[in-house]
């Protein structure tokens, strides 16, 4: 058996035609040896996605297809650890009173958080005082995802790759993570200066992994940003409504994209004093 995520276009269905299509599933699921762990649907884009335990991709379409005939668009192999990593879940998520609409969108922002200059500051302050300066980014960085609604999702060693429901929930974080690095760099001999990418997306956007490309570009955005600067893409600017400044730069050359991309510098200096 393996895990995998599928993606339905549905535009013009509603959160209630959607749980019903997944009770349908559920009703069917064990006459193929196949598990319906959850679903998420996104209205306003006219998405869903489903996280199935099966034993081929082959077999969870046929599901779908006598369940109720949403067969989906795309089909891709993923990690339980990934998922919920990203998406914070890999089961249905218990119902509220009176409600049993899932309604958790799988949209996400993605986030990237890099230490600049950090080998050079190892190479100069040596590995014990290296790794104290991380520890403290590490610190920062962790309380504003806690206060901001963000999920680590993995390490990076001078940095932290994070997910967000939301946009604005990914600016809002990238502005406090600066904030908080200007209050700590006043009081501490030995600056930490960092730079931040933020993408945003859906789990199943290519064949190859998941939200590989949404990924790539939040990473790249990071390594483009100069020191102290936060870079959105363009998904991210349309999509978030946060009170965050934004000025579109010019357009960034990166690796593993092979046309220019649009990115936005988002302004953070503002309450730095408290």
């Amino acid at each position: 058996m393996a895990i995998f995520m599928d993606r339905h276009d549905l535009k013009g269905y509603s959160a209630a035609d959607v749980a019903e299509a997944h009770r349908k599933d559920l009703e069917v699921q064990d006459e193929y040896g196949v598990k319906f762990l959850t679903y998420w649907f996104d209205h306003q884009r006219g998405t869903a996605f489903c996280l199935i335990d099966a034993p081929d991709k082959e077999t969870a379409q046929c599901v779908h297809r006598v369940a109720h005939g949403h067969v989906a668009g795309e089909v891709v192999e993923v990690a339980l650890s990934a998922v919920e990593a990203f998406l914070g879940r890999i089961q249905d998520p218990e119902p509220l009173a009176g409600k049993s609409q899932n309604k958790d969108c799988a949209h996400r922002a993605i986030m990237f958080t890099d230490i600049v200059g950090s080998t050079e500051m190892t190479a100069r302050l040596g590995d014990r005082m290296g790794t104290e300066l991380v520890r403290a980014h590490d610190s920062v960085v962790r309380r504003c995802l806690n206060e901001h609604g963000g999920s680590e999702v993995k390490h990076t060693g001078d940095g932290i790759m994070a997910s967000f429901v939301s946009t604005t929930q990914a600016v809002d974080c990238a502005t406090a993570i600066h904030q908080g690095f200007h209050r700590y760099n006043r009081g501490n001999a030995e600056p930490i200066h960092i730079r931040i990418g933020i993408d945003c997306g859906e789990p199943v956007e290519d064949s190859n992994d998941l939200f590989g490309t949404t990924v790539q570009l939040a990473a790249r955005l990071c390594s483009a940003a100069s020191t102290d600067q936060i870079l959105v893409s363009e998904s991210v600017f349309r999509n978030q409504h946060s009170s965050a400044t934004f000025t579109e730069t010019a357009r960034l050359q990166l690796k593993g994209f092979s046309m220019p991309i649009p990115a936005f510098e988002c302004a953070w200096a503002g309450p730095v004093g408290i």
